[in-house]
C-alpha cells in the first residue's frame, strides 16, 4: 500500500520560496510515477509537477510553474521534493503528492494518479 505524507507548507510573502516534503513508502520506484498537485479554493485540482525514474530521470511540470518549481527526489528514494522559487499569491493553494504505478510519459498524464496524500497548505501574500 502507497502511503505519501506531505508537510512544508506555510504562509510566506510573494517572491519567496518554499520547500514541500513527500514521506513516500509502500512502493517501488523504479515503477512508480509521483508527482506533486494543487487545489486552490473555486478551482480544479491541477498537476503542479511530476517525475519518472524510469529510464533516466525526468520530469514534467505545469504551464503555470514552468521555471519556478522543481520537483526532486532524495538519493534514498524515500523523500520527494517541490522547491517553490517566485511564489506569487496564484500559488495559495493546499498542495498534493501522488503516485500511480507506471512510468514514462505516463507521469505527466495526471489524470491517471491514484495515491494520494493528505495535503499541505501553503498561503502566498502579496
Amino acid at each position: 500500500q502507497v502511503q505519501l505524507v506531505e508537510s512544508g507548507g506555510v504562509s510566506v510573502q510573494a517572491g519567496g520560496s518554499l520547500r514541500l516534503f513527500c514521506a513516500a513508502s509502500g512502493y517501488t520506484y523504479s515503477t512508480h510515477c509521483l508527482a506533486w498537485f494543487r487545489h486552490a479554493p473555486g478551482k480544479e485540482r491541477v498537476g503542479v509537477a511530476g517525475m519518472t525514474t524510469i529510464g533516466g530521470i525526468t520530469t514534467y511540470y505545469g504551464d503555470s510553474v514552468k521555471g519556478r518549481f522543481t520537483i526532486s527526489r532524495d538519493n534514498a528514494r524515500v523523500t520527494v521534493f517541490l522547491q517553490m522559487d517566485s511564489l506569487t499569491p496564484e500559488d495559495t493553494a493546499m498542495y498534493y503528492c501522488a503516485a500511480y504505478r507506471g512510468g514514462g510519459n505516463a507521469c505527466a498524464q495526471w489524470s491517471l494518479y491514484n495515491y494520494w496524500g493528505q495535503g499541505t497548505q501553503v498561503t502566498v501574500s502579496s
